[in-house]
């Protein structure tokens, strides 16, 4: 291996000191003897041309200019070196380092409230938004679905072609999970997420390519992914142990403060991601299950209806500068009924706090014996209109608007065979209720093609 590099390096470092030396004008206090063990002092002049020489000698680059250029390489580099430093070592500036590089939100990085040791917070940039159409015709589609390209395109292919032009998605349903990746720690952290729709950012950016407009449904009070950690803000039986319904599921009693902040954060990623509505389901008391073996350890004895009340007006004042509309769904007996039904859910103690109200007014869910109709899913113009009647009445009582209301409609075999006719049926009621707007369910997402318009 060649010597060359190492040789010159050390004759920069004789023409380095040969350099330092010379400045000093062969002073004696620099405790350096003179060339021959003769004083610099005797003759400076002649110590410092020689020293030169030698410079030269040792390297044939050396001349007054290099010197020149040598020094003022040497000093830049100590600056750029000394910047640098402070660049990756200063907290300060690392946290300024770090934001620039990764575009935080204050919800995601200030994970405790009053919480001050958080990242620099630079405003991420606000997602597109189109406003709710007008009358809005929508449909449901499952996370799964909205996970599946080929099935989720060919359905918003659908809406697109017809009368449709919206459509709700699970962000959260029955099981407890979040079907997106959020980028919430705090949400992580309970194993919440289940990732369902790898690319739904993209999705929605799509459905509004297309004019479609986008809810996000999100299950509230049912989640026994939340409960099975939060024992103490879950529904109990009476020895204190999880209450589950007839399915196995489990529910957060609706007085539970930390959970509504956690629904809370739910939409607020909703809302960042790109949907234009949020739409809360399961926001009741539980009614499937052994109800004699049940206990609420936070509510207690208190109303159910004052309870649920409580949590609209807070959830509304939590997500006050959300900037998009808020929607609820409710049983479809709450137009008709004035009690609670046990649930907590009362028409007038709901809708103050919510853009649009959506009762569930699927025929099949009505008992038999209502109003009289044996079999209430054989009667689906009936059902809805008087259900929707009744709502539009109670509505224009409260000094609200009617047209807040917005009915989910019935596109599945249950009771009877849901063909084209009974769900056109439907939604015909909802018109002759004096109602412009609807949702139709199909918990499989197949839809009957031939019930829903041509677009004009």
């Amino acid at each position: 291996m060649s010597k060359k590099p190492f040789n010159y390096f050390n004759k920069l470092l004789v023409i380095k000191r040969t350099l330092f030396l010379s400045g000093f004008r062969g002073r004696k206090r620099a405790g350096f003897p003179a060339e021959g063990g003769k004083s610099e002092a005797r003759d400076p002049e002649r110590a410092t041309l020689g020293r030169a020489r030698k410079a030269k000698k040792l390297c044939p680059l050396y001349d007054a200019g290099f010197v020149k250029f040598a020094s003022q390489l040497g000093i830049a580099g100590f600056f750029f070196t000394m910047a640098a430093l402070l660049f990756f070592w200063s907290p300060a500036a690392d946290q300024a380092r770090v934001a620039s590089i990764f575009q935080f939100s204050k919800q995601s990085d200030c994970l405790a409230p009053g919480q001050s040791d958080c990242l620099v917070q630079v405003p991420a940039p606000k997602p597109r938004h189109i406003s709710t159409p007008e009358p809005l015709k929508a449909i449901y589609m499952t996370s799964w679905v909205a996970g599946t390209k080929d099935w989720r395109r060919e359905l918003a292919e659908f809406v697109s072609k017809t009368e449709l032009n919206a459509i709700v998605i699970d962000i959260k349903d029955y099981s407890g999970y979040v079907a997106f990746d959020t980028g919430d720690e705090l949400i992580q952290s309970l194993g919440a997420e289940d990732i369902r729709i790898n690319d739904l950012k993209e999705f929605i950016d799509y459905l509004h390519d297309q004019e479609i407009y986008t809810i996000a449904r999100i299950t509230v009070f049912q989640d026994p992914v939340y409960a099975k950690t939060h024992l103490d803000q879950a529904v109990q039986r009476m020895d204190g142990t999880l209450w589950k319904d007839r399915k196995g599921l489990s529910f957060i009693d609706p007085t539970s403060q930390q959970f509504r902040e956690y629904i809370v954060r739910i939409a607020q990623v909703a809302e960042r991601v790109g949907f234009d509505e949020l739409n809360f389901d399961y926001i009741r008391f539980p009614s499937d299950g052994n109800m004699s073996d049940i206990a609420f350890p936070l509510s207690g004895n208190r109303p159910k209806a004052e309870v649920l009340e409580e949590f609209f007006k807070n959830l509304r004042s939590d997500l006050r500068d959300i900037g998009i509309p808020l929607s609820a769904d409710l049983f479809g007996m709450t137009m008709t009924n004035t009690d609670d039904l046990n649930i907590g859910q009362v028409l007038e103690r709901t809708e103050p706090y919510f853009d649009y109200i959506a009762p569930m007014v699927y025929p099949s869910h009505y008992p038999s014996g209502w109003n009289n109709f044996q079999n209430p899913a054989e009667k689906p113009y009936e059902v809805v209109h008087i259900a929707m009647s009744e709502g539009v009445a109670r509505m224009l009582a409260a000094s609200s608007s009617p047209s807040k209301l917005r009915p989910w409609i019935q596109d599945f075999d249950l009771g009877a065979d849901y063909d084209a006719d009974k769900v056109r049926a439907q939604i015909q009621a909802t018109y002759d209720a004096g109602l412009t707007s609807w949702m139709a369910w199909d918990p499989g997402n197949r839809y009957t093609r031939d019930a829903y318009a041509p677009e004009e």
